[in-house]
């Protein structure tokens, strides 16, 4: 019985000791081994991934640090992001940064404030760096997010309303870009990106996201990226979440919602739709250079998408050297029907399943989110 009673003590000392580290030191958490990492982070509460923050979107902070006019690529993840951060560049220069030496890398010219770019880190701690650190060519990085020829500035984000305060009333005027692409193709994607992580990125968040190869599949045929997507699984909001988020301000003025599908279709197209949106002249000859900057033939060749991580204070980590992902693993072929050609139908049919699920409640809905085109305006 006194053995029972020790044992039962040291459990509840245990237990009262993660809760402490998960109150008031969660990031100690990121030290050790995957997965026991994240089982302690979402043991105690905490949200995932836990490199992700929304407190520089709250909307009593947001107008310190925008500006009117500013636009944020919110698409979602494995959505076309990256494209969309640089073919927007490439639309607020005309296509004149020729040797891209505003952009010498995407974290660099196209902030990311969702981001917690060191363990331990915070948006507060981090912000004023944002505007003091040098960089390794001597200029401060503001003075590459924040050149003086820029007529907008661009920030990414992954999240949706109503993290983003897209009908905040008052403050500064802000541009949101949002951008949905097929379910199935997302999940494509995510089973390369997993794998595409570098492995300081993954000492320093805890072994996060763990180093699975795209081939490797559960009993299920399921990839782990594409099971942790599947409602009511740890990242589910990533992808359904986002979308039906979005759905409901498709009419907004200071929103242009696209799908994947009709941009890699009519790449030109869109491209002279999001110049529209954020109010900048593209002359005929200034539009082809332009879309030809945005090809993924030109984003590949260009490789500025490692994502340094900058603002970072850790010792383990090194801000000149390392970076977020592998050289070369952000720009892929990204064709549109990836998910429908790399799952078996089994796979596809199941995911189907979710989709019917998650977004049925509204056809309309269900069909763009899968195939795009046109959408029907919100209903008043």
């Amino acid at each position: 019985m006194a053995t029972i009673k020790k044992i039962g003590s040291a459990v509840v000392g245990i237990a009262m000791l993660i809760g402490a580290v998960g109150k008031f030191v969660p990031h100690w958490f990121m030290t050790m081994p995957f997965p026991l990492s994240i089982i302690l982070w979402i043991s105690t509460g905490h949200g995932m991934p836990p490199y992700f923050s929304t407190d520089a979107w709250k909307e009593d902070e947001i107008d310190t640090w925008t500006r009117d006019g500013d636009l944020v690529v919110a698409t979602g993840a494995k959505s076309g992001t990256t494209f969309m951060l640089y073919c927007t560049h490439q639309i607020r220069t005309k296509g004149k940064d020729t040797d891209d030496e505003l952009f010498p890398d995407v974290s660099i010219a196209t902030p990311w404030p969702d981001l917690i770019q060191s363990r331990g880190g915070s948006w507060a701690e981090q912000k004023e760096r944002y505007n003091t650190t040098i960089l390794p060519d001597g200029r401060t990085m503001k003075e590459v997010w924040d050149h003086p020829s820029y007529p907008f500035r661009i920030f990414k984000s992954h999240f949706g309303p109503p993290e983003l305060p897209v009908r905040k009333k008052g403050g500064k005027n802000i541009k949101y870009m949002a951008m949905v692409r097929n379910g199935l193709d997302v999940a494509a994607s995510m089973t390369d990106f997993y794998s595409a992580h570098t492995d300081e990125f993954r000492n320093l968040w805890g072994g996060l996201p763990p180093d699975i190869p795209p081939d490797v599949r559960d009993a299920d045929g399921f990839h782990l990226a594409m099971k942790d997507m599947l409602p009511g699984n740890s990242i589910e909001g990533i992808y359904w979440g986002y979308v039906k988020s979005w759905w409901p301000y498709r009419d907004d003025q200071n929103v242009l919602l696209l799908h994947y599908s009709d941009v890699r279709m009519d790449l030109k197209g869109n491209v002279a739709k999001i110049a529209n949106f954020l109010e900048v002249y593209l002359s005929p000859s200034e539009l082809d250079v332009v879309v030809d900057r945005c090809s993924m033939d030109h984003m590949r060749k260009v490789n500025k998408f490692h994502y340094f991580l900058p603002l970072n204070i850790n010792a383990i980590w090194k801000n000149d050297i390392h970076h977020l992902v592998k050289s070369g693993k952000m720009v892929n072929k990204g064709h549109v029907g990836k998910g429908k050609d790399k799952f078996s139908p089994e796979v596809v049919a199941k995911f189907r399943e979710a989709e019917e699920k998650m977004l049925g409640h509204d056809p309309a809905l269900l069909k763009w989110a899968r195939e795009g085109g046109g959408f029907p305006p919100v209903e008043s």
